[in-house]
């Protein structure tokens, strides 16, 4: 699998993730989210992030499976830390993503750059 970030924004990933469910929304697109960097380490103790290597990191990875019209989703990845986030495609070969998919998700990603994102 290949994953390349195709854009970033200044907020972490938390607030990014807000805005991109709403933003996919708002395209007539279906987001579910199926993973949580935060959620899968909870149980873990004494994990210290491998990039930075301190308890208090604010690394964070969310993936969601964006849906279309067509059957198949696209494989959208988060990843965030120091307060940018970064989104990627998943470009995977077992994952017959269809193009037109993939381009409406990066256009309505795109917005979000300009969008506020609230604080609550």
């Amino acid at each position: 699998m290949n994953i390349s970030p195709f854009f970033s924004v200044n907020y972490p990933c938390d607030k990014a993730l807000q805005s991109t469910k709403k933003q996919l929304s708002q395209a007539d697109l279906r987001s579910v989210q199926t993973f949580d960097l935060h959620s899968a380490r909870i149980g873990l103790h004494d994990c210290p992030c491998p990039n930075h290597g301190t308890h208090e990191c604010d690394c964070q990875m969310v993936i969601l499976l964006v849906f279309g019209k067509t059957a198949e989703p696209v494989t959208l990845i988060m990843h965030g830390n120091g307060g940018q986030t970064w989104f990627s495609i998943a470009d995977n070969s077992l994952q017959q993503a269809d193009a037109k998919l993939i381009a409406t998700i990066q256009h309505a990603l795109e917005g979000e750059k300009s969008v506020p994102i609230s604080n609550s």
